[in-house]
């Protein structure tokens, strides 16, 4: 497998339509620049709809990829190695805040275990039946993965992207429940980027101590120093540094470019899946959108390098998803007034008026009496 061959699959979205959606913004009653960064969202959504004026968000679905990582045993997250299972258990029972925000919002959640560390017979065969192994590799020490594995799990979120495509899904919310994914993210953001493990060292979403922040760091460093050698290799690097649920989303932000389906990313690890599938393919990221700062260096770093802006800072950290799913409100928002606001009426042009005028009085003039001008 060759990442490099989405480069050729994957346009931007409609330039054309951008423009024309701009000019019809120019039109409305609502006075340029007064709906702010809402007036971008509502242009990219029909460049990427293809639509003039936009289309209402109505299909919008959360995405969540689970996965254990094996560098959690370092003592490097606020959680306990092998604990995503209990991650995927909150949201399958409801009691997460994503689980929450889904509820509130009305947005169907899909779970994809791609390399939980549990028995599958403990969670639902619609979510356990896609998984490609059982945890990830202790990426500071050995691979996450066989490079047969790192493309069992592309092939994965590729074909969950077209799964979603196929049923109308028209805005993908884009999240992942791991232990140990931050780091994994982390080690992939500072080889991309070519910075050191101290720059993009975060505390997780679960939060550390300055104590484990050390051991994070060194096992950040210690995994880069195994990540550099495979820069060159997407797949490769996957899987010597990332993880399979990293490895799923990296092929699923690539196939839902080439459907023309945008995503919202939320944390570190969208993020650096993102700059994974960006450097495969340069168009990639003018399909995706920032959902929120989430605290973490990598994700800025990622997100800088990809030039895109996220639309919330709330201080929300406690990933899953649930940054990407508060800006969806805004997205819908964006779409319903780029919609629905109705366009000025048309000015009559200056010049008619004044040919009207002179119209006018012409006929006036000769319709008048001759001989009551001369009796005057």
């Amino acid at each position: 497998m060759n990442l490099d061959d989405f480069s050729d699959l994957i346009q931007r979205p409609d330039g054309g339509v951008r423009r024309d959606a701009e000019e019809r913004r120019e039109r409305l009653t609502v006075p340029p620049g007064a709906l702010g960064r809402l007036d971008e969202l509502g242009e990219w959504l029909s460049a990427a709809q293809q639509s003039v004026p936009v289309r209402a968000v109505e299909q919008p679905r959360l995405v969540l990829f689970a996965g254990d990582h094996g560098v959690a045993e370092l003592g490097v997250s606020g959680r306990p190695a092998g604990g995503a299972y209990e991650l995927v258990r909150a949201v399958l029972d409801g009691s997460s805040p994503v689980a929450v925000l889904a509820r509130r919002f009305s947005v169907p959640t899909r779970i994809v275990d791609v390399s939980l560390d549990c028995d599958p017979e403990l969670l639902p065969e619609s979510v356990a039946r896609h998984r490609v192994r059982r945890g990830s590799g202790r990426i500071d020490v050995e691979d996450a993965m066989t490079a047969e594995e790192a493309e069992q799990a592309i092939r994965l979120g590729m074909a969950i992207a077209d799964e979603e495509a196929d049923s109308g899904t028209d805005l993908v919310v884009l999240g992942d429940l791991s232990v140990g994914g931050t780091t994994a993210a982390a080690t992939l953001v500072a080889a991309l980027c070519g910075t050191d493990a101290s720059v993009v060292t975060g505390r997780g979403g679960a939060g550390i101590d300055d104590l484990a922040w050390m051991r994070k760091c060194a096992a950040i460093r210690d995994a880069l120093r195994r990540a550099r050698p495979v820069l060159g290799d997407q797949v490769e690097l996957l899987a010597t540094s990332g993880g399979a649920d990293l490895a799923a989303m990296t092929g699923f932000l690539l196939q839902s470019a080439v459907r023309r389906m945008p995503v919202i990313l939320d944390g570190v690890v969208s993020a650096a899946c993102a700059l994974v599938a960006q450097r495969a393919a340069f168009r990639a990221p003018d399909w995706w959108l920032a959902g929120q700062v989430s605290g973490e260096p990598a994700q800025s770093k990622a997100l800088d390098r990809m030039a895109l802006t996220p639309l919330l800072d709330h201080g929300v950290t406690v990933g899953e998803g649930s940054g990407a799913l508060l800006a969806l409100p805004l997205v819908q928002a964006a779409a319903a007034l780029a919609a629905e606001l109705p366009e000025r009426e048309p000015e009559k042009a200056e010049d008619e008026d004044e040919g009207a005028d002179g119209s006018e009085a012409e006929e006036a003039s000769e319709s008048e009496d001759p001989a009551a001008v001369d009796r005057a």
